[in-house]
């Protein structure tokens, strides 16, 4: 009897374990300029002030030659925390530039990013850079592990609109 019970606990609680979820929605605003370049973006988590985890990267991946890589840098602070460590592209985290419009992410306590992350409070960073433009960061602190549904939203002045990130247990 005591065999069977475990596994039936462990199948009965993993569905709940693994049903959290991060939605993350990014604004890129509609510019009107004289000569528009969609921005590269990385979304990614930080604790404590360390990078913990990339969930996302924009960028111009079908510039020949790779030519695209070569601006990620221009994402300043995502490139010192984490992207000249990286080789691209990035399996599951590679993306290409979007444009204006509100673009949503979906992520699961079970992935990559996610698996991981330690207890504690930690924040969203979203960095845009975009040529012939300038740069943004914007920061949305928040709580793990979900024990109740949360939000934060942080607004752009330039390169970004509002991003919001809503987390659900």
């Amino acid at each position: 009897m005591r065999k069977l019970f475990l596994p039936l606990v462990l199948l009965t609680a993993s569905p709940l374990l693994s049903a959290a979820q991060m939605d993350i929605e990014v604004e890129i605003p509609r510019l009107e300029v004289a000569e528009y370049h969609r921005p590269y973006v990385a979304l990614w988590l930080e604790q404590d002030g360390q990078h913990v985890a990339n969930l996302s990267v924009w960028y111009d991946i079908k510039m020949k030659d790779n030519e695209g890589e070569k601006w990620l840098k221009d994402m300043r602070q995502w490139w010192r925390r984490s992207g000249r460590t990286l080789e691209f592209p990035v399996d599951g985290i590679s993306a290409a530039t979007r444009a204006p419009g509100v673009h949503t992410l979906t992520f699961s306590a079970s992935d990559e990013a996610l698996k991981g992350l330690q207890a504690g409070e930690f924040q969203l960073l979203v960095e845009a850079a975009r040529e012939v433009g300038g740069r943004e960061l914007l920061r949305i602190p928040l709580q793990w592990p979900i024990s109740q549904q949360q939000t934060g939203e942080a607004r752009g002045s330039h390169e970004l609109g509002r991003v919001a990130a809503t987390l659900t247990p």
